[in-house]
């Protein structure tokens, strides 16, 4: 009995498994319609021409073998039965080999073809997100969103002008690549490999002065390409990336800072996004130079596209306000009907933000926008392994804005100064859907 028992199971498994290929959305059971019809009208054509044979052959010949052939010694509902049964396995049977065949070299080995379609689908009908800033927590955040949905918009600042960005700006004249290559890694289907690559940093003794090759290549093919953003574009291409990467603004911008030192009464003005953390003060106020620079207009139609807005994690002054400062952008956000949400960072930075609370970290983009701008402020409650109960509102000075605050363990419990990007995603999927419902269909 245990041979047959097993023998029960592999077909029932095997039922399941080709039952799910008829599951609505895959989008396989409209050309499976079309090839059965197909099949359908050739084996109406094949029966005509053997039914012609059949009536102008002699009497006598070959009768008995077409007799055999066509199953007449059974009644005719079961030989439709047998015939059907017949075909469509075979037809199934001839698919299933075929798509072996032809998708083998590009299947994961470790998941069924069916469950990397569905995947796939289901990304593809995933919910428009936008999200701004720049630095490692823009690209953490991306790193987990990408599992939820293929429509992704990353819009970077592009007012770097340190390390090898800052190199290749000042001798190339070009934007700086460095946050955009962080960004179009962590979207890439290839992390393993391609990504790594396109993150390798050369020593500074092999004559490369410290630069990343992915850095190197959107250089190069900017030039080649005669574009920045058709070079930011094509790497994207190369990186087998699902989702776009645009700079804030093409113009060549400068962000600058005016920072109150201890014992100078007045502010001392810094320039450069590099410099503005090595300043000994506190940063009291951004701005771009030049002023009022106009936004990359696909950036302007992803904003009013969206579903989801997320703005941060990421530097304060440096990451976060270089965006909000152009203003372009701004109107955009304020006229986008997306859900808005601003991402806490999970630990203060020196330089920037040293002993800011979570009032203090808004205070400074209402301060800069002049505005009201975010529907929810997201932030981490875990601390030290516990979890804290939650703020659910946090007042900006008397009579200003008064935000909803979500609560929620974030944190990356190996690297507890980051964010753990599968938590990160999944809470602001689940405070989309609790807006607006499912929205793939």
């Amino acid at each position: 009995m245990k041979p047959s028992g097993n023998l029960f199971h592999t077909f029932k498994r095997e039922a399941r498994s080709l039952l799910q290929w008829f599951v609505p959305g895959l989008g396989v059971k409209r050309w499976f319609g079309i090839l059965l019809a197909g099949i359908t009208l050739l084996g109406v054509g094949v029966a005509y021409f053997l039914l012609d044979i059949y009536r102008t052959m002699p009497e006598g010949q070959l009768i008995s073998f077409l007799d055999v052939a066509s199953l007449r010694f059974f009644p005719r509902p079961l030989r439709v039965f047998i015939f059907l049964s017949i075909g469509v396995g075979l037809v199934i049977w001839g698919l299933w080999g075929l798509n072996r065949a032809l998708l083998n070299p590009f299947l994961r080995k470790d998941r069924r073809l069916v469950d990397q379609i569905a995947d796939f689908r289901r990304r593809e009908k995933g919910p428009r997100v936008v999200v701004m800033g720049g630095g490692h927590g823009m690209a953490t955040l991306l790193r987990g969103l990408k599992d939820h949905t293929y429509n992704l918009t990353a819009i970077v600042t592009v007012a770097d002008d340190g390390g090898s960005s800052g190199k290749l700006r000042q001798t190339l004249g070009i934007l700086p690549p460095g946050d955009i290559r962080n960004c179009l890694a962590a979207l890439s289907n290839d992390e393993a490999l391609l990504a790594q690559l396109f993150q390798y940093r050369f020593s500074d003794d092999s004559g490369l002065g410290g630069h990343s090759f992915g850095n190197l290549f959107i250089s190069a093919l900017a030039d080649v390409t005669g574009s920045f953003e058709e070079a930011v574009a094509e790497s994207g291409r190369v990186l087998s990336v699902h989702g776009r990467v645009l700079p804030a603004t093409l113009l060549d911008v400068r962000l600058v800072a005016d920072v109150q030192v201890p014992n100078i009464v007045n502010r001392v003005r810094v320039i450069g996004e590099s410099n503005i953390p090595e300043a000994t003060g506190r940063v009291r106020r951004v701005y771009l130079e030049p002023n009022n620079p106009s936004a990359f207009p696909p950036a302007i139609q992803a904003i009013l596209s969206a579903d989801l807005l997320v703005i941060g994690p990421g530097s304060l002054y440096t990451s976060i306000l270089p965006n909000l400062l152009v203003p372009d952008l701004l109107a955009a956000l304020h006229a986008s009907r997306a859900l808005k949400v601003y991402v806490v960072n999970v630990a203060t930075q020196p330089g920037e933000t040293s002993s800011y609370g979570l009032d203090e970290h808004i205070s400074v983009i209402d301060d800069h926008i002049h505005d009201r701008l975010f529907d929810l402020v997201l932030c981490n409650n875990r601390q030290d392994g516990v979890l804290p109960n939650g703020v659910e509102w946090v007042n900006i000075g008397e009579n200003r804005s008064v935000y909803p605050v979500h609560a929620a363990d974030l944190l990356d419990i190996q690297h507890p100064w980051r964010h753990d990007s599968g938590k990160l995603a999944q809470t602001l999927m689940d405070l989309l859907a609790e807006r607006t419902g499912p929205l793939s269909a």
